[in-house]
């Protein structure tokens, strides 16, 4: 598994708002390193794999095309190697059983996509702020 400082893995299919996410990084100084998977399956690879990453957080959204983001953060979850990697989701969706099953299956954090940019990229600062900076994850 490749360690790569300061690195977050953003689980996001839709292309806005990955943008989005990203800028808000970017104004909050938080940019880093961000590798982006677009489905379940490639974060799966990305994570779990001859050149698998270890990113500081991950940036999980539940709804994704081929595996969903409860599928992905279960088999996080699940594997030896990932189980300790901070998950945290960040999606629009208001269900409550996508919190209740997240937190059954481990993540860390919940935090649902505020609609507006303004509000988004605070929460996205506050975000990087506690995960890239004040958190500590355990050794590889």
């Amino acid at each position: 598994m490749t360690d790569t400082t300061k690195l977050i893995l953003l689980v996001e299919d839709d292309p806005d708002h990955e943008a989005l996410t990203i800028r808000a990084l970017k104004k909050s100084n938080m940019a880093n390193d961000v590798r982006v998977a677009r489905d379940g399956e490639e974060a799966i690879n990305l994570l779990i794999g001859p050149d698998a990453i270890k990113p500081q957080v991950i940036l999980l959204d539940l709804k994704l095309p081929k595996l969903d983001g409860l599928e992905v953060l279960k088999r996080i979850r699940e594997n030896d190697t990932t189980r300790t990697l901070p998950v945290v989701v960040l999606t629009s969706s208001d269900e409550e059983r996508d919190v209740v099953r997240s937190y059954q299956l481990g993540v860390n954090s919940y935090i649902r996509k505020p609609v507006n940019f303004n509000d988004f990229a605070e929460a996205t600062r506050q975000l990087g702020m506690y995960w890239l900076v004040l958190n500590e994850c355990p050794p590889a």
